[in-house]
């Protein structure tokens, strides 16, 4: 078979059937484009596995710094919650020291968030300077107290007073009641205790455990359990945590169980006894406190026997003899 000559070579002829010779050159400028980005990403990326991993960290970290600048656009309307909040920054409340007895005192009501501090420290604020005012246009217009005049201003200093204690006054209520009730729970919660103990069960499964149960019944006392059970997990010195239970509730029924669990962990002790010893004196407290408030009873019934009791006893028993008497004299 004879070559054929170069003048009469046709790259048709070399072609598959049906592809023509645009469709070559197509194909061709399409993987040459192909090649050119495929060379310049290459030319462009990270010369490493690290350096990607920074380029894809960065990229994260500018996507949520967006995410962040446009959810507290969304937030900056006002309420009275950011208005509060604005105020409380402007004094620099938060970080004086009446905020750090403030943090203590109001964890002992129950209340820790920080809405709550911020809530509080805007009344003490506020208050009495909103009691003031509100003397004073009682007293020079609408005169729903009966202050007299030349008391106007000592009227609304202590309208001013009363305002800056009021919030205090307030936070301790709610302190005296929740601890009424965590005394009430304490010998149900250390009887749960005892029984965990003697099921075998760990010091913080068993504040778990019985945090758990009393959610329903007695939430102050499993709320403060279930804290106590979080910081020992979390921190460092054990004893840490019980001194922090202690110093959210401030009663001395909570330092005994503190006094008994810290001397447990130290001693190794029994635990399940010395708890079944600690609720047993004090529901002998609770029945003692009790008696004594029965005994007091004749004591303060005293009083309104003498001022509401006696005088009625009086004019129904002496009352038809006087009325005789008072008929007779005018008959005569």
């Amino acid at each position: 078979m004879s070559a054929m000559p170069v003048a009469n070579f046709q790259i048709e002829q070399w072609l598959p059937a049906g592809i023509r010779l645009e469709d070559v050159i197509a194909a061709s400028a399409g993987l040459a484009v192909v090649v050119t980005v495929f060379a310049l990403w290459q030319a462009l990326r990270g010369n490493s596995s690290l350096e990607r991993r920074l380029a894809q960290i960065a990229d994260k970290k500018e996507a949520m710094r967006q995410t962040a600048i446009a959810s507290r656009r969304q937030r900056e309307r006002l309420t009275p919650a950011t208005v509060m909040r604005d105020l409380v920054m402007r004094f620099d409340l938060l970080r004086s020291h009446h905020a750090t007895e403030s943090r203590m005192m109001m964890a002992r009501a129950g209340l820790r968030s920080r809405d709550a501090m911020i809530r509080y420290l805007f009344a003490r604020l506020v208050l009495p300077i909103v009691f003031c005012a509100a003397a004073l246009i009682d007293s020079y217009t609408f005169k729903f107290i009966p202050v007299p005049p030349n008391f106007s201003l000592a009227a609304a200093a202590a309208a001013g007073v009363f305002g800056y204690f009021a919030p205090g006054i307030y936070i301790k209520n709610l302190t005296t009641k929740r601890t009424k009730r965590i005394q009430l729970a304490l010998p149900d919660g250390l009887d749960l205790m005892v029984i965990c103990a003697e099921a075998g069960l760990s010091l913080d499964a068993t504040l778990i455990r019985v945090a758990r149960e009393l959610e329903g019944t007695w939430p102050e006392l499993a709320e403060e359990l279930g804290i106590t059970a979080a910081e020992l997990t979390f921190l460092p010195d054990r004893r840490q945590a019980f001194e922090n239970l202690s110093a959210r509730t401030d009663m001395s029924s909570i330092k005994g169980v503190v006094n008994t669990l810290t001397q447990t962990a130290k001693f190794g002790t029994p635990l399940a006894q010395s708890l079944r010893v600690l609720a047993a004196e004090f529901r002998d407290t609770r029945m003692f406190k009790a008696e004594e408030k029965a005994a007091r009873l004749p004591a303060l019934m005293t009083v309104p026997m003498i001022l509401f009791i006696l005088p009625t006893l009086f004019i129904v028993l002496l009352g038809p003899a006087g009325i005789n008497i008072v008929d007779t004299f005018a008959r005569r």
